[in-house]
């Protein structure tokens, strides 16, 4: 075989920053049509950003999202969002949102993937989680107070975040997520920016109420199935009842 296997795992690699990357991208348009071309008022737009400079994103790339986003010229984009709810196996319940230029193209492709993971899309299950604002954000001191921040931020709860479970979060400083009113994220996102915090998300998403009990082998094999939605172009966030 030689060094095929090589080959091969360098494929795989590039596919899937490819596929970051193309996501990222995404979620610029998605935050310049919602909120605007200016990071300054957008901090779902200015976190995007961020995370696309660390993954070397062009500023070309990053300058057609935005105009695409807010529609500026003659290259703005028409993008629909949808969000498919359904279970994970082991009845853990999710949420899927997406963005589509081709809607027709992507609920059967949906679909599909849920059938694939023999369960059935198109169960309602929003009532089992709190539609809420998210921000997730590092500082510098790992000492930081975090109940604190979240008060003066102006937040209705926070849980301590770690680079094991987001990367964006540096391994020496505090990572916490805020939780907050819909109506609040970017108040707060822009508190915690002036206070020497690090925006990394802001966004409106899903905690989910309950938790279902799940082993070892359970939690891999919604991992697994979670992944394979994540992995899905037009899929822009997964949320899941699961920890």
């Amino acid at each position: 075989m030689g060094r095929q296997w090589l080959h091969a795992k360098r494929a795989i690699v590039n596919l899937k920053k490819g596929q970051v990357v193309g996501k990222i991208v995404k979620e610029i348009t998605v935050a310049a049509k919602l909120g605007g071309a200016d990071p300054a008022g957008n901090a779902r737009l200015f976190a995007a950003l961020e995370k696309a400079r660390k993954q070397s994103v062009t500023r070309d790339v990053i300058e057609r999202a935005i105009k695409k986003g807010a529609g500026i010229g003659g290259d703005s984009i028409s993008l629909e969002h949808v969000v498919f709810e359904g279970y994970a196996p082991h009845k853990v319940p999710v949420i899927v949102e997406v963005y589509t230029d081709n809607h027709q193209r992507t609920a059967p492709e949906m679909r599909v993937l849920f059938k694939k993971g023999h369960l059935g899309g198109g169960s309602s299950n929003k009532f089992l989680f709190e539609h809420v604002g998210l921000v997730e954000a590092h500082h510098p001191d790992p000492k930081t107070d975090l109940e604190a921040s979240a008060i003066e931020a102006g937040a209705n709860d926070f849980e301590a975040l770690t680079h094991q479970q987001n990367d964006d979060i540096p391994l020496e400083h505090a990572g916490a997520r805020f939780i907050t009113d819909r109506t609040v994220v970017h108040a707060v996102s822009t508190w915690l920016t002036q206070h020497g915090w690090t925006v990394v998300t802001s966004e409106l998403g899903y905690v989910a109420k309950t938790f279902p009990e799940l082993d070892d082998t359970q939690r891999a094999e919604v991992g697994e199935f979670l992944q394979e939605l994540e992995d899905h172009d037009d899929v822009q966030r997964v949320w899941a009842a699961v920890k």
